[in-house]
């Protein structure tokens, strides 16, 4: 998944935006930042937030 930080010309603002890799939306960003690198950031943080609650909901199968 990527981590991109969108604007449009309606709301000059920035937010993140997860993407799979079939650029369908996973996650977008409640609120507004004023930079770029801050909705990144914001957005990583975000992403590895979803990324250990995965992690948490894999049950290993064991050995026979």
């Amino acid at each position: 998944m990527n981590v991109l930080a969108v604007s449009t010309p309606h709301s000059p603002d920035w937010r993140w935006r997860i993407v799979d890799y079939g650029s369908a939306t996973v996650a977008e960003s409640p609120g507004s930042f004023t930079s770029i690198a801050e909705a990144v950031a914001a957005g990583s943080v975000h992403l590895e937030r979803l990324a250990q609650q995965d992690r948490v909901h894999v049950t290993r199968q064991p050995w026979h």
